[in-house]
């Protein structure tokens, strides 16, 4: 098979369809994206943008027609457009019920719980009078949204009734809450053929203010036997769906020793984003891989690696700047990924630096390093 003979469909043109282009002009791929945004970051360097709503059916269907091969690097997509093409014989990869699951955070745990897979505690609720219901049995939980919900949105933490004034008046569920050790995520590989690959581990630290991945690193600082039960996890996880493509599988380390799977993105992760310098695959590249049928590439690190979202400052709207980029630029071995947003607004996210390093304490001082000179 000839790759670049194929037309491939990409819903959604963010950070994610950018980094997907760099990986596919390696291959000569013909890849065409659908955004609403014509300003949308994959649109600067692909040939083939479509302007318009990729969470709606006709628009998802008409787009994607006269692709042999569809995929996505968002979830929030219309299913009902994605089925009405593989119907046709569209290759849709992740498949539509696979996605149709992971699009309800709620679903998801209930597939965890029905597959035995392990996950934190949790009580299904519909609305705001039966949030209370479950606080009172449950006692402090996060609440989150069965659907809309992303980079901290939709989650909150409700610590008893004097917080139920501000609960979600939404479906949902409550969720014990953690307090893992260790916030992990473990980023597999499935091909169309089965082939089934995993990266190790990396820990991801949150803002404390957006509740959003910080910074991370690879490998996680964790046993050896937590990695391979990690790994041995997402595995299941994935195998489970029966997903074609990446599946980013969120892991809590509990402080008893016990994972617990938090939740899923079926298309390429921000906590993969150090794949590009730091493996000799990236999550880009496999993707590409995978959704071809073609043989996946090895999935290692090749040196310890911490990667940093840049977002924009709390606070501040407007154009996007960066006057730290030179001082980032003279460090050695510090790699920076510019996303082309033109505004900036609290915690958006505008790019991303990856840093490689020979040890962790090495890694852990370039991270401080680099944590200084962006800071506002």
């Amino acid at each position: 098979m000839d790759p670049s003979s194929l037309l491939i469909g990409v819903l959604g043109g963010g950070q994610l369809g950018l980094m997907l282009q760099q990986a596919a002009a390696d291959l000569c791929l013909n890849v065409r994206y659908l955004d609403a945004d014509a300003a949308a970051p994959a649109a600067r360097f692909s040939g083939h943008f479509v302007q318009g709503p990729f969470t709606d059916a006709e628009a998802v269907y008409q787009f994607g027609k006269g692709c042999g091969i569809v995929t996505i690097e968002i979830e929030n997509v219309s299913v009902e457009g994605l089925r009405r093409l593989q119907a046709e014989g569209v290759a849709v990869y992740p498949q539509p019920d696979v996605l149709a699951i992971i699009q309800d955070k709620l679903a998801q745990k209930q597939f965890y719980q029905a597959h035995g897979l392990p996950t934190a505690p949790f009580a299904p609720v519909a609305n705001r009078a039966e949030v209370a219901t479950a606080l009172a049995q449950m006692g402090p939980a996060y609440q989150k949204l069965a659907r809309g919900g992303y980079d901290g949105r939709g989650v909150q933490y409700l610590a008893g009734p004097q917080d139920l004034p501000r609960a979600f008046d939404a479906p949902g569920y409550l969720e014990q809450p953690a307090q893992p050790q260790a916030e992990l995520c473990v980023l597999v590989a499935r091909s169309a053929t089965g082939q089934v690959c995993t990266w190790p581990a990396v820990e991801s630290v949150y803002h404390p203010e957006a509740n959003m991945v910080d910074y991370l690193l690879c490998p996680a600082r964790v046993p050896a036997k937590v990695e391979a039960e990690a790994q041995a996890l997402a595995r299941r996880v994935a195998e489970a769906f029966g997903v074609v493509g990446l599946l980013a599988v969120e892991l809590f380390y509990t402080p008893e020793g016990q994972l617990w799977v938090n939740e899923c993105a079926p298309r390429p992760h921000n906590t993969g984003h150090h794949t590009i310098e730091g493996s000799p695959t990236s999550q880009y590249a496999q993707l590409w891989r995978a959704v071809l049928g073609l043989p996946l590439g090895l999935a290692t690190v090749l040196r310890p690696a911490a990667m940093v979202n840049l977002v924009g400052p709390a606070g501040y709207k407007g154009p996007a700047t960066y006057p730290y980029l030179p001082e980032l630029l003279a460090l050695p071995e510090v790699f920076v990924h510019l996303y082309g947003k033109a505004e900036s607004r609290p915690y958006r996210k505008l790019g991303h630096i990856t840093l490689l390093a020979d040890t962790e304490p090495e890694l852990l001082a370039k991270l401080a390093q680099v944590r200084q000179a962006i800071a506002f």
